[in-house]
């Protein structure tokens, strides 16, 4: 690299405006040997040190102008050989700190780096990546299967499966069960298991339990030619206290906040990175810009946004304010807005996705607008709504109906995402089965229909691993998912019904084509917090293209129940909760229904429909007339 070029990354990298920090931070290839740079801007020496020189301080890096860059070029180093940097701060004391471009780190309990450069790639994904761009996703089906890649499946005790293993079988599993997309929980380094991957060390650097960088990009490359997006956690709100990774880098703060008290996160047990500080929003930016450009994911799932927006967010800062007397946190909404429209402008074809769980207004909109500019939201509200209702004992859910029907109130409000995530099936809260109330033939049967009400309400889709057959363990981080489930009969049943509802889902345009409009739904009658059932239509773009969801949310069956339509005609069933091979006691469908030429409930015409016990229908336009006699 010519002395001015590095200059001239040097400066923008130090004014916040260098987002490809990775192309000359860290350890890169040189014709001979290998150069290594490192951002420590107040320390008093570093060194290089490895296996290569026995650990010993004899490879001194030299500081490289007012930059706060320190920098050394040298043979000694092979490939795959471990390193750090030795820094001795202002007050001579001497630390062992990873390099924060690493590309790889040493298998846990270890974190030295490893000396490894940017492999080359040969893709095969140009035609995903074309028609992702050619293709408006808030527009288009998006059902997301969540992952935690180290529980998926193991071999045994920490035998984790690979990448190329998850490149064959996680890729066959997902196409298979009718999913757009696969989310995973965060694959960057982290160092405890525990933390399922929100504890991060290494922001450029995917997890060494399953592989190196190059296994990572050919997972993702197969996800591709597959037609399935990769959306991964990423988390630039805090990272790991431990002493030789980000903390006080060079003896002072560098990457946290100088302040200890908004430094330090209690809730997490991490620190806070100062995302008002250049440097690290370069870095930070640069780390987001690595997942999307050179490893062509998909997405990011950003990890607890409110903790960026809030300065009373965590614990023991109650009551904080900002100098305008707010709790707001001016920095890190610049910061939120700074990311989104660095990534809009090199990808605007990529999904950003909002972990938030405030009120805070127009996380979606634009930031010309006023907003944060993200892509989606998690919708917590109604995952939170949702899952008491269904939780709730049949016979005490008069009076609670508005627990599902709230959410017709803002669903446009904000572009979502509804999710039934990792965080409702962990720490006590039970698996999504367990939490269904009744004997086991019940809990199948309101899973059933609360999968069926989350297909039909706006909003983009998540399901959370093993809930898609219903297992009935929580998930546990340690152990695999519960696969023996399978050897029965109703879990093999619910997984039929999951992946049946994704592919109706996926054919359907009227369930995903107005997602963000009012024009997509009619609700029938939600004014009743004491009703028994819920009835809403959902509608594409083309006029006939209508898709009508009745739930009966009691264990009574509904003999003679009357639907509103849109128009005169024969309808048809498409879905019935009910059905043997579902899981449920139906044998026989109800076929088609012919229009009564009677209004109904604000619609010009009706169908009369058996309405299973705790079920759910769905039902189609098969043919619209106007002689209601056909």
């Amino acid at each position: 690299m010519q002395e001015n070029e590095f200059d001239t990354r040097a400066y923008l990298f130090n004014t916040g405006n260098y987002f490809q920090s990775y192309d000359f931070l860290g350890c890169h290839k040189l014709a001979k040997g290998y150069s290594f740079t490192v951002w420590a801007p107040h320390a008093k020496e570093v060194y290089l040190v490895g296996d290569f020189n026995d650990w010993q301080r004899d490879l001194p890096l030299q500081k490289y102008g007012q930059t706060g860059m320190w920098r050394i070029e040298t043979t000694l180093p092979k490939r795959k050989q471990l390193y750090k940097y030795g820094i001795v701060n202002q007050e001579s004391n001497y630390q062992l700190k990873i390099d924060p471009f690493a590309l790889e780190y040493e298998k846990k309990p270890g974190n030295s780096s490893v000396v490894v450069t940017l492999p080359h790639k040969e893709w095969h994904d140009f035609g995903w990546l074309k028609k992702r761009k050619q293709n408006d996703i808030t527009v288009k089906p998006l059902n997301i299967y969540e992952v935690h890649a180290g529980s998926w499946k193991i071999h045994g005790e920490e035998e984790y499966y690979s990448y190329s293993e998850l490149a064959k079988e996680l890729v066959f599993y997902v196409k298979k069960m009718g999913y757009t997309h696969v989310e995973f929980m965060p694959l960057m380094e982290h160092l405890l298991d525990a933390s399922w991957g929100y504890q991060l060390m290494g922001y450029f650097a995917p997890s060494s339990r399953f592989g190196d960088l190059l296994g990572f990009l050919r997972m993702i490359d197969a996800f591709h030619q597959n037609g399935i997006g990769v959306i991964m956690d990423w988390v630039p709100g805090h990272f790991i206290k431990n002493t030789d990774a980000l903390a006080l880098f060079d003896g002072t703060a560098c990457f946290e906040y100088a302040d200890p008290v908004q430094a330090n996160n209690v809730r997490w047990g991490s620190w806070n990175f100062d995302v008002g500080k250049a440097q690290v929003q370069s870095f930070l930016i640069s780390s987001a810009m690595f997942w999307l450009d050179f490893c062509h994911l998909d997405g990011l799932r950003v990890d607890a946004v409110s903790n960026l927006l809030y300065l009373d967010y965590d614990e023991g800062k109650e009551g904080t304010k900002n100098a305008e007397g707010t709790n707001l946190k001016t920095e890190g909404i610049a910061f939120i807005r700074k990311l989104n429209q660095t990534i809009k402008k090199y990808h605007p074809d990529v999904l950003m996705i909002a972990e938030e769980s405030s009120a805070f207004p127009q996380v979606t909109d634009q930031v010309e607008n006023g907003g944060l500019g993200f892509t989606y939201k998690w919708n917590m509200g109604w995952m939170n709504d949702v899952l008491k209702f269904f939780a709730t004992d049949p016979l005490f859910r008069n009076g609670q109906l508005n627990l599902l029907t709230f959410s017709f109130v803002y669903m446009f409000d904000e572009k979502f995402v509804l999710a039934l995530s990792h965080d409702e099936v962990v720490h006590g809260k039970k698996s999504l089965m367990h939490k269904m109330p009744g004997d086991r033939y019940n809990q199948f049967a309101n899973l059933r229909t609360l999968f069926t009400y989350m297909l039909g309400h706006p909003g983009k889709k998540l399901l959370f691993m093993g809930s898609e057959w219903g297992q009935f363990l929580e998930w546990r981080y340690w152990s695999s998912l519960e696969w023996v489930d399978l050897n029965d009969e109703m879990n093999r049943k619910m997984q039929h019904f999951t992946q049946q509802l994704n592919e109706f889902y996926r054919n359907e345009p009227a369930l995903w084509q107005q997602d963000h409009s009012p024009l997509g739904i009619d609700v029938f009658d939600a004014d009743d917090p004491k009703a028994e059932t819920l009835g809403f239509m959902r509608r594409g773009v083309e006029e006939d293209d209508v898709v009508i969801f009745a739930l009966n949310l009691v264990p009574v069956e509904k003999q003679h129940f009357i639907l509103p339509v849109p128009y005169p005609g024969v309808y048809e069933e498409a879905i019935n909760t009910e059905m043997l091979e579902y899981g449920g006691t139906w044998t026989k469908g109800q076929g088609e229904f012919i229009t009564r030429g009677q209004p109904y409930r604000g619609q010009p015409d009706s169908i009369e429909v058996i309405l299973p016990a705790e079920s759910a229908l769905v039902i189609k336009l098969k043919k619209r007339s106007t002689n209601t006699s056909e």
